[in-house]
């Protein structure tokens, strides 16, 4: 196994072991509210079985957004949801030449730092999550977003959801890092691999891009910060969501 081909091959190994609801068990909110469950949902990229796929369209999910980059779309097509519209909203991650050619533990921390402050810096992600959430807002029936792992653009758009809707911070951390928890096999698996076939030394290469980092979050959380003020004045003015599109995505989610 090469490194080019360990760069290319960052995908799931089983049948979406990250997709879960985006509102948990119903997280609390600040107003002493709830999440509703049920409504939007959260997975890694849908290399699905033809009964996850079934199971899917039980859930009567009417849209599917994929924020994969088009090279990530093409090598790995998402299998259909039965009912479902697919929609192509490319958020940037890592590019793959740029995984394969990771040397150290800190050149990989270094970049997945970068990765997330892109998704408050660039207009080609603010413009993909903007879409993304006015989707969320106007479209009809229970919906689901993805990228590959369901780890970092997916983290990062559950993150912001969540934050928007009064969620405590304590507890959107805790969602977010559950990655870690859902995919822990996946990740074990991967990892022995990149052991057996790269060597020990790559394990720490390879892991910081594998697992979900608060330190990751709170570096968007800066970039919101600084240039925003907060998760609001990112939806409205970064992301470009109207006001009454943002009171309709809040009013869907909350019990």
């Amino acid at each position: 196994m090469s490194e080019p081909q360990i760069g290319e091959e960052l995908v799931r190994l089983a049948s979406a072991d990250n997709f879960r609801d985006v509102a948990g068990s119903g997280h609390p909110t600040a107003d002493g509210g709830r999440v509703r469950r049920g409504v939007l949902f959260r997975s890694n990229e849908l290399q699905l079985t033809d009964a996850d796929a079934h199971s899917l369209g039980g859930l009567g999910i009417t849209a599917v957004y994929d924020l994969r980059g088009a090279r990530e779309v093409e090598a790995h097509p998402d299998v259909p949801v039965p009912g479902a519209a697919w929609h192509h909203l490319a958020v940037g991650g890592i590019p793959m030449d740029e995984v394969a050619a990771l040397t150290t533990g800190e050149k990989s921390l270094a970049a997945m730092h970068r990765v997330y402050r892109a998704f408050v810096e660039e207009p080609d992600a603010r413009a993909a999550f903007g879409a993304l959430l006015t989707r969320v807002a106007t479209t009809d029936g229970a919906q689901l977003f993805h990228c590959t792992a369901g780890k970092d653009r997916t983290g990062w758009a559950a993150a912001v959801v969540l934050g928007l809707l009064g969620v405590p911070d304590e507890v959107v951390v805790e969602d977010y890092l559950l990655t870690n928890t859902f995919s822990s096999a996946t990740r074990e698996k991967y990892l022995g691999l990149i052991r057996e076939n790269l060597g020990p030394d790559k394990v720490e290469v390879y892991e910081a891009v594998m697992v979900a980092d608060e330190a990751y979050l709170r570096t968007a959380y800066d970039a919101v910060a600084a240039s925003y003020g907060d998760l609001r004045g990112y939806a409205l003015d970064g992301l470009g969501v109207a006001p009454a599109d943002l009171g309709a995505l809040l009013d869907r989610l909350r019990e």
